[in-house]
C-alpha cells in the first residue's frame, strides 16, 4: 500500500470551518515551529518564592549605573520594585489614587440616558467602559519612570528601597501614560486629562515642561478622533497609539522641536499593554486585527488564528491584553482572557520572522523579555513570577499540535489506514491520536493513543482524518514529516 507523507505547512491556520483547515494544524498549546519542525516551547519555573500576591499589568527590566537590575511591577493598588536577589520594595507614591484590577461596564443605572431603551433588557453599547488599571513603565537613565493610568502622575523611583517613588516635579498630572524618547524627552500621553494631547519636558531636564525660548519643551494636540492608549519607541521616531489610529513623532530640532505625522487609520490599539517594538518594527493588537509599523504607513498583518482568537474573547476585559516580545524566538506574545473568563487565561502568539501563528492556554498578565535577565520573566494573574523557556515541564498542561482534516484526493473516497511511520528526533517523546469523520460536523471517533515505533501499527476508516500529536516526556522533542500507509476504499 502507498505511504502518503502528511507535509502539513508549519503554524496554525484557525479561521472559518474546521474543514477549511484541511492539511493544515489547526488547534495546539505550548508548542512552536523552528526549523520546519514542531517542537514544544520552553517550560517555566517560579523565580524563587517572589508572589506579590496582585495581578500586574506593566512590567519594566533595567540596569542601574553600576550594573545592578530591577524588576518593577505595576498594580492596580500598588508600584513594586525588585533586586536581581528577588528583594522587593513597596515604592508605590504617597497620595496614590488605587484604580480598578477589572474592567467596569457603566451599562446600568446611570449608565446611559434616562428613558432610553426598555426597562429589565440587557443594555447596548451606549455606557461608558472604565478599564482595568494598567502601568506605563520606562526607565530614565538608571531612574525609573512610572504612570498609572488611573492615578495619573508621573512619578521617578532613584533606587532608594527605603524612600517611595515620587511625582515629577512641574509634571503634568492626570495622564494616561508616558513614554521616553530616544532623544531623551519624557511624554505625557493624555496630558493633563485631554485624551488627544501629548506634552513633553526639555530635552535632558524631566522637571522642566513650561515651554521657553531656552528649552526645547513643548506640546501638541493630536487631530484624531480616538483617545491616546499608549506610546512606543520605533527605529528614530516615537510612535503614539490610540485606539483609533496610529502617529509617529520625529524629533527635528528647535523651534518646533517635534513633527507628528499620522501614519495609520484604522488600526487602534485594543488595550494600552497591547503593544510591542522589537527589531522588525512596532506590532500591535486592534480590535480585530493586528498591525504593523516599520516606517511609511502602518500595514495589517494577516492573521491565520484572527476569527479564533477574537470570537473567543472577553471583549468588556480587553483592556487587560498584554503584549510580551519573546525576542530569542521572534515571537510576541499577546496574553487575553477567553470569553469565558475575568483574566488573561489564553495566548496568542507571532512568530515575526517566519510570519505564523499559535495559540493555547496560559494564565500570564505581564511581562518582560531576557535581556537585562537571563530568561523572560512572565507573572501570573495571582502574583506568582516565573522565568520561562527553561526546561520543559508546564505544570498540569502538556504541549500538543492537532491537524484539520486530512483526506484521500478530493475526499470523495474511504480512507483506509493501517500503519503510521513516525518522524520524530528520538523516537518515543511523543504519542500519536486520530479521529476519524465521514462528513464535516459528524460524530468523530478516536483512535489510539499509539506509542511511535517502526512501523506503528493502526488501524482505522474514515472519509476525513485528523492526527494530534503530544509530548510524552518532559523534553526538547522534535516532529518533522509523518508517514501513513493508506489505501482508497469505496465511496461509502
Amino acid at each position: 500500500m502507498p505511504l502518503i507523507p502528511l507535509q502539513i505547512p508549519k503554524g496554525q491556520y484557525r479561521n472559518g470551518t474546521e474543514y477549511m483547515a484541511q492539511g493544515r494544524w489547526r488547534d495546539a498549546n505550548l508548542i512552536r515551529w523552528h526549523e520546519d519542525a514542531l517542537r514544544p516551547i520552553g517550560g517555566w519555573q517560579q523565580r524563587g518564592t517572589v508572589d506579590l500576591n496582585k495581578t500586574v499589568r506593566g512590567m519594566l527590566a533595567w540596569e542601574d549605573n553600576s550594573g545592578n537590575r530591577y524588576v518593577a511591577f505595576g498594580a492596580h493598588d500598588s508600584l513594586t520594585a525588585m533586586t536581581a536577589g528577588n528583594t522587593t520594595y513597596d515604592i508605590t507614591p504617597t497620595s496614590f489614587t488605587t484604580g480598578r484590577v477589572t474592567a467596569t461596564a457603566l451599562t446600568g443605572y446611570g449608565g446611559g440616558l434616562y428613558g432610553y431603551e426598555t426597562y429589565g433588557t440587557p443594555r447596548s453599547d451606549s455606557g461608558v467602559l472604565q478599564r482595568a488599571t494598567t502601568w506605563s513603565l520606562d526607565n530614565w537613565g538608571e531612574y525609573l519612570l512610572a504612570c498609572s493610568s488611573d492615578d495619573g502622575k508621573i512619578v521617578e523611583w532613584q533606587l532608594n528601597g527605603a524612600t517611595p517613588a515620587a511625582a515629577l516635579a512641574n509634571a503634568p498630572v492626570d495622564n494616561t501614560a508616558m513614554m521616553v524618547t530616544e532623544e531623551r524627552f519624557v511624554f505625557a500621553l493624555g496630558a493633563g486629562g485631554n485624551p488627544r494631547k501629548v506634552q513633553w519636558c526639555d530635552r535632558e531636564d524631566n522637571t522642566t515642561w513650561t515651554p521657553a525660548a531656552t528649552n526645547e519643551a513643548g506640546d501638541i494636540e493630536l487631530q484624531t478622533n480616538g483617545t491616546i492608549l499608549a506610546g512606543l519607541r520605533t527605529r528614530g521616531q516615537a510612535l503614539i497609539l490610540t485606539d483609533q489610529d496610529a502617529h509617529t513623532a520625529t524629533y527635528s530640532g528647535p523651534p518646533f522641536v517635534y513633527g507628528f505625522e499620522r501614519v495609520g487609520t484604522s488600526c487602534g490599539l485594543i488595550a494600552p499593554l497591547a503593544a510591542a517594538s522589537v527589531d522588525a518594527g512596532a506590532i500591535w493588537m486592534g480590535r480585530r486585527s493586528f498591525f504593523l509599523y516599520s516606517g511609511g504607513q502602518v500595514q495589517e498583518i494577516p492573521c491565520d488564528v484572527g476569527d479564533y482568537v477574537f470570537s473567543d474573547m472577553n471583549t468588556d476585559q480587553r483592556s487587560k491584553i498584554a503584549a510580551v516580545p519573546n525576542a530569542q524566538w521572534n515571537e510576541i506574545w499577546w496574553f487575553y482572557p477567553s470569553g469565558g473568563a475575568t483574566e488573561c487565561d489564553r495566548y496568542v502568539a507571532y512568530d515575526y520572522v517566519e510570519n505564523i501563528w499559535m495559540t493555547g492556554e496560559l494564565d500570564r498578565t505581564s511581562g518582560v523579555d531576557r535581556g537585562v535577565f537571563r530568561e523572560p520573566m512572565w507573572i501570573q494573574s495571582d502574583g506568582e513570577l516565573y522565568e520561562h523557556e527553561i526546561g520543559y515541564t508546564y505544570g498540569s498542561a502538556t504541549p500538543y499540535a492537532e491537524t484539520g482534516p486530512i483526506s484521500i484526493g478530493a475526499g470523495d473516497n474511504v480512507m483506509r489506514v493501517t500503519s503510521l511511520i513516525p518522524d520524530e528526533k528520538t523516537q518515543g517523546d511523543v504519542s500519536a491520536k486520530f479521529k476519524t469523520r465521514f462528513y464535516p460536523n459528524a460524530a468523530e471517533t478516536e483512535h489510539g493513543p499509539f506509542t511511535m515505533s517502526n512501523p506503528t501499527d493502526v488501524r482505522f476508516t474514515g472519509r476525513q482524518v485528523r492526527m494530534r500529536v503530544e509530548g510524552n516526556t518532559n523534553a526538547d522533542w522534535r516532529v518533522g514529516v509523518m508517514r501513513i500507509e493508506a489505501k482508497a476504499g469505496g465511496k461509502r
